[in-house]
């Protein structure tokens, strides 16, 4: 069974339970036939019974019964499917219907207990090759002394014939819609599975590499459609990832590759010939250098991979926020000096949020080198931290190359650098901004970028305040 396809499990489940269920119908149907049958049967012996008593009743003299004009003013004696038959106080008979002539049916003992404590009986029996009879003894008493025994009966065999007939449809019929049901059955599990079956030929097709396949969702809100939505939202979800991963693996070759060539070919240079040994300080400058770079990228790389893996601790406290932004802009002064960039302070509100201060000073510095590295030489770059509403709404805004409409969608993800900032910084891994989205998520905040090309850009995040998060 485990075996078996679904639609043949729920072909087999469905037949047997309809089975039980028109075994139960039909046992139901049978016996409670038979049960009114009899009860009709019972109710005629008893109508015919106090029919026949009345007229006894007629032509009773005393204890004594007078029999000369009993059969003639006694119709029910005459009754093709009743028989009467009347017994002495001593369960002799006295006088029966013409139908029961030739036939020999005594009065039993228990009627004939039952009659002497004026009982009536209810019998069934077999006579005559087996032909059944149901059988009513009425007791006729006068001054609580029996004076004879009525007996009513009936032959059983229509009855029977009857629930034989019935008995007999039932059995043709159950097989037969069991049968018609188990194909019924067959045919909408089909049609029901139907959508299961392309989901697993698109899963097999998605599986050979062809991320492009979706499933034509049914109109209907069913479990099958359901099913069809997730496993769609699924595939997207997928071919997203594999593309990123795709492009994440490109990106991280090109990134490597160029401090790897550089490296490779100064060497190869200074060691083609002997030179002097300022030359070879150079180079192994120039090496140490581009070593630096690859180190950064490493580690900036282990940090995202485990950052997807939920592996960086996080220590949340109350943290002073302006007081890590003065900080920061004092650093800046610093890294700024080369390309002349000074880093001033905007409006600066004292406001207190709760995160980790590492992660939140890393942010900062890398927005800040970030608007120092691509900003003209001769500008300024921003701090501002301000209270907006329920959250903390640092910005930092530059003066620089800046960034197209088009390229903002993309300036987050991993590696990736516009071509304007390449060629106007060469030292950077395409990795400070994505670090920076993680750290605003992880502290359940957002960050937004503005921007126009040649005039300067402006990241504002927003990180909810303590009461915000109650």
């Amino acid at each position: 069974m485990s075996q078996a396809s679904i639609r043949v499990r729920l072909t087999l489940w469905y037949g047997t339970a309809l089975a039980l269920i028109l075994i139960l119908f039909a046992g139901t149907i049978y016996f409670v036939m038979a049960r009114a049958l009899r009860d009709q049967v019972d109710a005629s012996l008893e109508e015919a019974s106090s029919a026949a008593i009345r007229t006894l009743g007629e032509h009773r003299f005393g204890p004594f019964l007078i029999f000369e004009d009993l059969s003639q003013n006694f119709p029910e004696l005459a009754l093709l499917d009743k028989f009467f038959q009347i017994f002495g106080p001593a369960g002799q008979v006295t006088i029966q219907s013409a139908n029961i002539q030739s036939r020999e049916i005594p009065l039993s003992q228990t009627a004939f207990q039952a009659s002497l404590k004026g009982n009536a009986t209810f019998e069934s029996v077999r006579f005559d090759k087996g032909v059944p009879f149901r059988l009513l003894s009425v007791p006729i008493m006068h001054t609580d002394r029996l004076v004879s025994i009525l007996r009513v009966g009936i032959s059983l065999y229509p009855t029977d014939k009857m629930l034989q007939r019935l008995l007999l449809a039932l059995l043709i019929a159950s097989p037969i819609a069991i049968i018609v049901s188990l194909l019924g059955g067959w045919f909408l599990a089909g049609r029901a599975l139907k959508p299961v079956n392309v989901i697993t030929h698109a899963a097999q097709r998605i599986a050979d590499g062809d991320f492009t396949q979706r499933i034509t969702s049914p109109r209907s809100s069913d479990e099958i459609g359901r099913l069809a939505s997730v496993f769609n939202d699924m595939i997207a979800r997928l071919e997203t990832s594999f593309r990123q991963i795709r492009q994440f693996s490109a990106d991280a070759s090109h990134e490597l590759r160029t401090p790897l060539t550089i490296t490779k070919g100064e060497t190869e240079l200074a060691l083609r010939r002997p030179r002097q040994a300022e030359d070879y300080r150079q180079v192994l400058e120039s090496n140490l250098e581009e070593i630096d770079r690859m180190s950064r990228i490493v580690d900036e790389l282990l940090f995202l991979s485990r950052a997807d893996l939920g592996e960086i601790k996080m220590t949340m406290m109350p943290i002073q926020l302006d007081e890590i932004v003065r900080e920061v802009q004092l650093q800046a002064m610093v890294l700024g000096q080369d390309r002349e960039v000074e880093t001033v302070l905007g409006p600066i509100s004292p406001i207190v949020i709760d995160g980790d201060e590492l992660r939140l000073r890393e942010l900062l510095l890398n927005l800040v080198d970030n608007a120092i590295k691509y900003s003209h030489s001769r500008t300024q770059v921003e701090i501002s931290l301000v209270q907006a509403g329920l959250q903390a709404e640092l910005k930092v805004c530059d003066h620089g190359i800046g960034v197209s409409e088009q390229e903002q969608q993309r300036i987050f993800d991993r590696f990736y650098r516009t071509d304007i900032a390449r060629g106007h910084a060469s030292k950077g891994t395409g990795l400070g901004l994505a670090i920076c989205k993680w750290i605003v998520e992880v502290h359940q905040g957002t960050i937004q970028v503005e921007s126009f090309p040649d005039k300067g850009t402006c990241f504002t995040v927003l990180l909810p305040l303590p009461s915000s998060l109650s």
